[in-house]
């Protein structure tokens, strides 16, 4: 799941540069003309890859029926994507500095397009799985522009544009599998599974052709910048050491080789803080702002986000699996029994807006008090003798999604609280990277806890047994949210 927290406040882009960055005030340009038109391929090309981190969820299983693998292909199918998007967004925004923003979208959407092409066309699982990487490594160079073009076209009614983003993002954020499911019954013209990325296809191009025609052109704002890909790759390698016998290592009975590279990842991702460190002090454009690591309030961010993420995204996963594999449910009637989830996140991001300003951070406690009340319920629908039918969970991922929605739209305003407005575009492509390494470490760690308990082929009641410990690790993870809330800033960073 990708949650596009990266909408600051003060509109500064994902990514943006410490010299390129400035006080909003003083900044914001006069709105553009035909902004609306470019606001349109904006949450396109956002959609994409909304719809892309979690659609698979649904349609794993079909995949994997036609295509082949184990347990882990699921997983990767998912943390795949997302640990490329992570890992990319750290140098993503950087190239739309360097050579602009509207040129990079432009790139990154055609090869978006040209990646789900090849997924679609997969003849073999690990060509879609090599194909899901490169989608996720031009969603991260595509998404940091998106927030920077907003801000270029809308200036100081910035406010509206993200009144039109933050319900649509929660919605679709979810609506994915809902999506998935759809599609995957439909068959279109004898596509099954494969629609789900050919179906990018007319929405890339809509934006595409929008894009070129519509979109500012913009000048670099940061010529002089060079991209620290050495430093990517070290990260990069070190989310690897530690995802990959996460996902691996269970099916291979936790061999010795999966423990030294999850003991290997440690060092690894120390060497990447040591060279950030090190380019900073001399001087050298480094891919993380490291002044935003001395504030106490973003620190809690952080933490509260890979929590957070990484909690929603592995439950999610688990719960498509669940309804499929384990009960046996079709595609189309697994989006159906998680149709009310997507509900609620829509009227959960619409609740928090209103309540938001008034409660402060508040708003994140009283959303994860809710979604606290409807796992508990779940819990007990998952220990209970009886199998649950087609709309039995609603009321429960009902409650859930409420309580999920309502953290959307204040986040981030909240976590920068108590930035400095030149540290806040850094902070904001920083924050997303961290939430897409959660997702894929939530995929991996709570998919292995599910197939831990759940084999495929088993019975409703092992399955429901794996789900039922799922959902308890997800309870214990978002009690753990809701203690690191209050380390962050009482209320949002106010607007410009």
């Amino acid at each position: 799941m990708a949650i596009a927290v990266d909408t600051p406040a003060t509109g500064a882009p994902a990514g943006r540069s410490e010299t390129a960055s400035a006080p909003a005030e003083a900044t914001a340009p006069a709105p553009f003309p035909r902004r609306w038109l470019g606001l349109i391929a904006i949450l396109a090309a956002t959609l994409l890859n909304l719809l892309d981190a979690s659609i698979v969820n649904v349609a794993a299983p079909a995949i994997r029926t036609e295509l082949g693998g184990t347990a882990a292909t699921i997983q990767w199918l998912a943390a795949g994507y997302t640990l490329a998007l992570a890992v990319g967004l750290l140098t993503g925004g950087r190239l739309g500095d360097m050579f602009g923003r509207k040129r990079i979208l432009v790139i990154g959407l055609v090869g978006f397009l040209t990646a789900s092409l090849a997924c679609g066309a997969a003849g073999s699982i690990e060509l879609l799985l090599a194909a899901r990487v490169v989608q996720g490594a031009f969603a991260a160079v595509m998404i940091p522009q998106c927030f920077g073009l907003i801000r270029d076209m809308f200036g100081r009614d910035m406010g509206k544009a993200y009144a039109v983003f933050g319900p649509l993002i929660g919605l679709a954020s979810i609506g994915g599998p809902i999506l998935a499911g759809v599609l995957v019954e439909a068959d279109l013209f004898g596509s099954g599974w494969r629609s789900i990325f050919l179906i990018n296809l007319p929405l890339g191009l809509a934006a595409l052709v929008l894009g070129v025609k519509i979109l500012p052109a913009g000048a670099p704002i940061a010529k002089g910048l060079k991209l620290d890909l050495g430093g990517a790759l070290i990260a990069a390698a070190g989310m690897g050491l530690l995802l990959y016998p996460l996902v691996e290592g269970r099916e291979a009975g936790w061999p010795a080789w999966s423990l030294v590279m999850l003991a290997s990842s440690v060092p690894v991702l120390g060497l990447f803080a040591f060279t950030q460190v090190k380019r900073a002090r001399s001087g050298r454009s480094a891919l993380i702002e490291l002044s935003v690591f001395t504030k106490r309030s973003y620190v809690s961010g952080v933490a509260f986000c890979v929590v957070f993420f990484g909690a929603v995204t592995g439950f999610s996963l688990a719960v498509g699996l669940f309804l499929q594999l384990g009960l046996g449910f079709s595609p189309l009637k697994a989006s159906l029994a998680m149709a009310a989830w997507a509900v609620g996140a829509f009227i959960g991001s619409g609740a928090s807006a209103g309540l938001s300003p008034k409660l402060g951070r508040g708003v994140l406690h009283l959303g994860l008090a809710t979604m606290v009340l409807g796992l508990a319920v779940l819990w007990l629908q998952f220990g209970a003798a009886a199998a649950p039918g087609t709309w039995s969970m609603s009321p429960a991922l009902l409650v859930f999604g409420i309580g999920m929605g309502m953290i959307f739209v204040p986040l981030f305003g909240i976590i920068v609280g108590e930035l400095e407005d030149r540290e806040v575009g850094s902070a904001s492509g920083l924050l997303e990277s961290f939430q897409q390494g959660a997702s894929a470490l939530g995929v991996a760690g709570l998919g292995t806890v599910f197939f831990g308990g759940f084999a495929i082929g088993g019975g409703a009641a092992e399955a429901m047994e794996a789900a039922q410990l799922v959902t308890g690790l997800t309870v214990g993870l978002t009690v753990v949210a809701f203690l690191v809330v209050f380390g962050l800033p009482k209320q949002a960073k106010a607007e410009h």
